[in-house]
């Protein structure tokens, strides 16, 4: 019954026409995707009614909040790697010490996060700005982001665990049901309705958190009842050396990867807080826009990925190509979407987000000029994902690594030595280009290598 399930599935990723192979795996984590994003600029947009200060608070927390997502995603990428080898070996014992490690790991990564965040958040804020009102604001909201943040650590890492058995269906129902319920409490929380206490920026992270924690909880008990491949137990909990460093050498580079951002976007909001907190206030506006436009991207990639994997090892170069083409096609039609509406109608999108004259004034240039960043953007996406699928992760860190650091940064340093807020957004498109470049050197290279000199498996 099982080989022929596996058969079953072997002959689709290998036979079944090729858009709809990827529409069909592609559309149910766009979808999931999308509600992610839904959620994170619905909570900016509460936010932003307290006050143009709490919006710019919740900016400047992002590279702290991303870098805990970092963490989480990286790890569980390690885990879905063994996991599922592990289960194609039908070693059930290491199955299920990889999946007691996995929340150990989740355990210790939540404990980290939670005495850095209670200790040290105000320390973070100071390092960005020196005005009390954003500070205070900024430290209240992370200290609860960061002091309960098990439900984060442990929702992504049940979630992978879900996914490593192919139960991915499970996983965009958490995800689901823990940006709903941010979504309803966040004004709840906020405001005070319904007789809750008027909390604030404190609501917004308490309506994260719960969120979160039901995701978490939710996460467990589908595990338990469907997930029968893996059997978890206390003592499958213990640390096991060699397993954490195998999770590792596959999790620690898109932990690095993920991480970059974070930097990048620490550095950013440096540079632009020299101008005036409203520009930090509208970068952090225009990344909860511009998620609305990569996560479909992502949600793609993320089905692209197992095929493009899948037929490279049934030696089946056109599928590949064919697979590749198609992505880059979507995705540059998404792109495409985004950037003519950020061009068309900047106001209304930042009027969201309650906007001052002054934010309108400097934030509809700021999105017109990034927005042109999105007609490259969607290639360079596809092709690190490409690069991934066919274990070349360290080329995706290099474009990344590139990307942001190398170019996207100084870039916007030695713009904004100009005192003209505008030229400092053009960094952005100029990173896209440089990363365009190197992406297309680099997939030419592996097509060149790897991919046409495969000869079709009889």
């Amino acid at each position: 019954m099982t080989k022929s399930l596996e058969t079953k599935k072997e002959n689709k990723m290998g036979t079944m026409s090729v858009n709809k192979l990827l529409l069909s795996m592609s559309v149910p984590m766009m979808i999931s995707m999308l509600v992610q994003a839904l959620y994170n600029i619905v909570d900016s947009m509460f936010v932003a009614q307290i006050s143009e200060n709490a919006l710019t608070a919740v900016s400047l927390a992002f590279p702290a909040q991303n870098l805990m997502i970092a963490v989480a995603t990286g790890t569980g990428v390690g885990i879905n790697a063994l996991l599922s080898r592990s289960l194609g070996e039908k070693n059930y014992e290491r199955v299920n010490k990889t999946a007691g490690n996995a929340v150990f790991l989740a355990l210790c990564s939540f404990i980290v996060f939670a005495v850095l965040g209670g200790l040290l958040s105000r320390q973070f804020f100071l390092l960005q700005t020196d005005i009390t009102e954003i500070v205070d604001y900024g430290t209240e909201y992370f200290q609860i982001c960061s002091v309960f943040s098990f439900g984060l650590f442990g929702q992504i890492t049940f979630e992978r665990l879900l996914q490593s058995t192919g139960k991915t269906i499970y996983t965009m129902i958490t995800q689901g049901i823990g940006a709903i319920i941010n979504i309803i409490f966040d004004p709840i929380l906020i405001f005070g309705l319904l007789g809750f206490p008027k909390m604030g920026v404190a609501g917004a992270a308490a309506a994260t958190v719960f969120g979160q924690i039901v995701a978490f909880i939710l996460a467990v008990i589908i595990n338990h009842v469907k997930n029968h491949e893996i059997k978890l137990s206390v003592k499958q909990m213990k640390p096991n050396l060699k397993l954490i460093k195998e999770i590792y050498s596959v999790g620690l580079p898109s932990i690095i990867m993920a991480s970059i951002g974070s930097v990048m976007t620490f550095g950013m909001n440096k540079i632009l807080i020299a101008f005036s907190s409203t520009a930090t206030a509208v970068f952090g506006v225009y990344f909860k826009l511009q998620s609305f436009v990569f996560m479909p991207v992502f949600g793609l990639n993320n089905g692209m990925v197992p095929i493009i994997a899948f037929n490279y090892g049934a030696k089946k170069p056109d599928r590949i190509t064919k697979t590749l083409k198609l992505s880059i096609m979507y995705a540059v039609i998404i792109m495409f979407v985004g950037f003519v509406v950020f061009m068309a109608i900047p106001d209304k999108l930042l009027a969201i987000f309650e906007a001052s004259d002054y934010m309108l004034k400097i934030g509809e240039p700021a999105l017109r000029i990034i927005s042109t960043s999105f007609l490259l953007a969607g290639y360079a996406i596809v092709c690190s994902s490409m690069f991934q699928a066919l274990g070349h992760g360290m080329l995706s860190l290099y474009v990344s690594v590139i990307r942001q650091l190398v170019v996207l940064l100084p870039v916007a340093f030695l713009l904004s030595l100009t005192d003209n807020l505008d030229y400092v957004w053009i960094a952005f498109p100029i990173a896209e280009i440089v990363s365009f470049v190197f992406s297309s050197i680099f997939l030419r290279h592996i097509y060149k290598k790897e991919i046409k000199p495969l000869k079709p498996a009889d």
